[in-house]
């Protein structure tokens, strides 16, 4: 007797059902097998993409390898065009499920690993992650909505709507949390980091999703909105590799031409002699009223605040031991004052008074 069903014989449903365990075994041994080189490549390598791919191969799940299966399993079946198309809909679902959760996998893994990686960060990254996976399995349920032939144009059109409404209501919540994002992502200052916005500076102590927090130099906590941080100008000074030092040295009138010629050659000697100072110019630049200047300039190798202060107290000392070794005088504001013959000096009150230095 011959058997029928669904208007295909035996042989063509035993070819199916065959298809069908090949290609879900097929499929099987392939997951197992490139799951074992990642475990094993994982273990001797220390980067995350071996990881992600064997985490992403444990979440492939059986029943939707025994769903595309079925569908090459189909092909080989004399079926409907109504039956064709509800066979490959459901294929094409599946793939869009393992897909989405495939990134699910890609973005849990991502933020698990900024627990460890990035502790400060770690609200930021847990809300960019929410809406990350948010907005994934909203597109997954769309494109399958969409697969099984549902109108999806409207629904499309009232989330804009309702997001929109949403966005205008909270719009201040919004912007200080896309602010941290940015922060996060953008990376302009990180946590330790001294800064300084407009007049106020001070040490990051917190990077949240609505403020930032810096601890000022009086010890107080100065606190800012995040989308007013970015508005303004910020200067990291943490990230300063080299420092440019400048000073003017002010050199008593009456010093001779060979001691001026001597002040650049002994001023490079002095800052030559730190390590972490690189010298690069002194000239004698101009006279001044009651004075004659020497603009000094160096690099100072660090970023470190401190270290700078104690090189430039060093390389002030030195200067100043060599220039009394070389009679060489600082100046000081001084006003002469040249009386006519005959007439009488002020009285010491009005000296004092004026506050000025009188020399014949």
């Amino acid at each position: 007797m011959d058997f029928s069903f669904l208007n295909n014989d035996l042989e063509s449903w035993a070819i199916a059902v065959a298809v069908l365990l090949g290609a879900t075994l097929a499929m099987h041994w392939l997951r197992r097998l490139a799951l074992h080189k990642m475990q094993t490549l994982s273990r001797r390598t220390e980067t995350m993409a071996d990881d992600l791919v064997a985490k992403m191969l444990r979440k492939t799940y059986l029943l939707i390898m025994l769903t595309v299966s079925a569908y090459l399993a189909s092909l080989a079946l004399d079926l409907t065009d109504k039956q064709r198309l509800v066979v490959s809909r459901v294929a094409i679902a599946a793939l869009i499920l393992q897909l989405a959760i495939w990134g699910d996998t890609l973005l849990r893994a991502w933020r698990d690993y900024a627990y460890v990686s990035d502790t400060p960060r770690k609200a930021s990254r847990t809300i960019l992650c929410f809406l990350m996976r948010l907005a994934l399995w909203v597109i997954a349920f769309l494109m399958v909505l969409d697969n099984f032939g549902f109108n999806i144009t409207t629904l499309v059109a009232s989330l804009g709507i309702g997001g929109i409404a949403v966005a205008l209501a909270v719009q201040n919540i919004l912007g200080d949390l896309f602010a941290s994002l940015s922060i996060m992502l953008d990376k302009p200052f990180e946590i330790g980091d001294f800064i300084i916005v407009g007049d106020v500076l001070g040490s990051v102590e917190h990077i949240g999703l609505k403020t930032t927090r810096l601890r000022g130099l009086g010890g107080e906590q100065v606190i800012f909105a995040n989308s007013d941080l970015l508005k303004s100008r910020i200067h990291n000074h943490k990230r300063m590799e080299t420092r440019r030092v400048a000073f003017v040295l002010r050199v008593a009138y009456g010093a001779s031409d060979r001691q001026l010629a001597r002040i650049p050659v002994l001023i490079r000697e002095v800052v030559d002699a730190e390590s972490m100072a690189a010298f690069e110019r002194a000239h004698f630049f101009n006279y001044g009223e009651w004075s004659l200047n020497f603009e000094v300039v160096y690099h100072f190798q660090s970023p470190d605040y401190i270290a700078h202060m104690d090189t430039q107290q060093a390389i002030l000392l030195e200067i100043y031991r060599r220039f009394e070794r070389e009679g060489i005088r600082f100046a000081h504001p001084l006003s002469i004052v040249r009386m006519a013959e005959g007439q009488e000096l002020p009285a010491p009150q009005a000296v004092g008074a004026a506050g000025s230095a009188f020399r014949h």
